[in-house]
């Protein structure tokens, strides 16, 4: 243990030094844009129902969608990124290459109607795939292994007294896509969303004092987002180069703060270009 904690006092003061020595990495601009998903997979808690639904190839939604990418576009990103895991890399480059010649129309999902759309309008090269779905811990593993175990953690999470889903939500019906996307990538808005993340069910205890729900919460988002993050840092780029990263909006309560610190990325707003495409 001595050796250990010897080690880790070497490697602390030759980060501080290399820091003083060295200052901040070339920054990289990057935008996110926290959406909504426009093809209403439904894989969240809270749901829209099938009445509440919009057809975002239809108008005027379509109108909107293209103001949101003129507008974005000013941004002039380089790199585009979203929400699909690297495994489908592949299929992604495939699709996109068809899109690129005029052989594929778009389909509803925000990774067509802005990632693609934007990626041929900016002759962007290469969609990337920067998606993870974290790491649960073996304890947690274990617990979904058992149908008791996973049956009192799911009451929880729904009877709670502090739980935000003992009524089960529905989302409200978008009525103007770019105003919708204000909303969700207001700053505020989105440090309201990480304090659900903060309270059911990061609380569960199977017994008293342990970290169930933390455990449980560390590896379904934390983790998850690290992971995101770390696939973009290792896509390709430059100081010279701008990242646009479109991806839920719930997303953003985490990577927003992971870019807002980090050495080697600059944070960039979407809201202002979004005020424009709304102006349209």
């Amino acid at each position: 243990m001595k050796r250990i904690a010897t080690l880790l006092c070497c490697i602390c003061v030759l980060v501080n030094v290399s820091g003083q020595v060295n200052g901040r990495l070339p920054e990289t601009e990057i935008m996110t844009l926290g959406v909504f998903h426009f093809a209403y997979h439904n894989l969240d808690v809270v749901t829209t129902a099938d009445k509440d639904k919009i057809s975002v190839i239809e108008e005027p939604y379509q109108s909107q969608i293209i103001a949101v990418a003129e507008a974005l576009g000013s941004f002039r990103p380089t790199i585009i990124a979203i929400e699909v895991t690297p495994d489908r890399q592949g299929e992604i480059d495939s699709l996109y290459s068809l899109y690129l010649n005029d052989k594929l129309t778009l389909g509803k999902d925000e990774i067509y109607q802005l990632g693609f759309r934007m990626g041929k309008q900016l002759s962007v090269p290469v969609i990337y795939c920067v998606n993870d779905w974290g790491r649960p811990y073996e304890n947690i593993e274990a617990l979904f292994r058992d149908s008791t175990r996973t049956a009192r953690l799911e009451d929880y999470f729904m009877h709670s007294p502090d739980s935000v889903y003992r009524t089960p939500g529905t989302s409200k019906k978008v009525s103007n896509i770019v105003t919708e996307l204000i909303d969700l990538n207001d700053p505020e808005v989105i440090k309201e969303r990480l304090s659900v993340y903060l309270l059911n069910p990061f609380k569960y205890e199977e017994q008293p004092g342990d970290f169930t729900g933390v455990d449980f919460e560390t590896g379904r988002w934390f983790s998850r987002n690290l992971r995101i993050y770390r696939n973009i840092q290792r896509i390709p780029h430059t100081e010279n180069d701008r990242i646009l990263l479109i991806i839920g909006r719930d997303h953003l309560n985490l990577l927003n703060h992971f870019f807002d610190v980090s050495r080697e990325f600059k944070l960039v707003s979407p809201l202002p270009y979004l005020e424009t495409a709304r102006e349209k």
